[in-house]
């Protein structure tokens, strides 16, 4: 796509209405996969043509992946936020929520973002990576935690509490991890 300065506005809103309709049609998409969910339908939710859509997204895995950074663009952008208005270890926790709620959404689309990693389109270390130094900017950790152990951390409770119904326990178990790791 050509530099977002030049992209027309409209280009532009069409682009984000449609990774906002994919969001939701992926998540809602039945047996938790986005395979099923047809993109003309999408399109016309969007209220764009099926050629608009394929401008943007010339593949249903190139839809989903703009989905899939969008998100985690957003998920990371709120720890300077809640730097900015809690104290770290506080800023932290609260990321970590919002971390969960991303986690909770993707599962919807484990079997393609599964796709986009064996495909090399998405590394799991690209997005360790940004996670943990998001991890790092937000919170006071003791000198002994490496930050990559944190982020091991939180994808193990995740991976512990798959079910929606759990979210309690994953929340005992982030106060666990945040009070294990902080400063004395």
């Amino acid at each position: 796509m050509a530099d977002s300065s030049r992209v027309r506005v409209d280009a532009q809103r069409n682009r984000a209405r449609l990774i906002e309709v994919a969001r939701s049609a992926f998540a809602a998409g039945p047996q938790g996969t986005a395979a099923p969910v047809a993109l003309d339908a999408i399109a016309r939710e969007a209220g764009v043509g099926i050629g608009t859509l394929y401008r943007h997204f010339p593949t249903r895995e190139a839809l989903i992946e703009a989905v899939y950074r969008t998100d985690l663009d957003g998920v990371l952008a709120q720890a300077a936020v809640l730097l900015h208005d809690h104290e770290p270890v506080t800023a932290l926790r609260s990321w970590m929520d919002a971390y969960a709620g991303f986690v909770t959404t993707k599962r919807g689309l484990a079997e393609s973002l599964r796709s986009l990693l064996q495909a090399g389109t998405i590394t799991s270390s690209q997005t360790r990576q940004r996670v943990t130094d998001t991890g790092v900017q937000a919170g006071t950790l003791r000198a002994d935690v490496r930050a990559d152990d944190v982020a091991a951390s939180l994808v193990g409770v995740f991976l512990a509490t798959p079910d929606p119904a759990q979210s309690d326990q994953a929340g005992r178990m982030l106060d666990l991890l945040v009070a294990g790791i902080r400063s004395p």
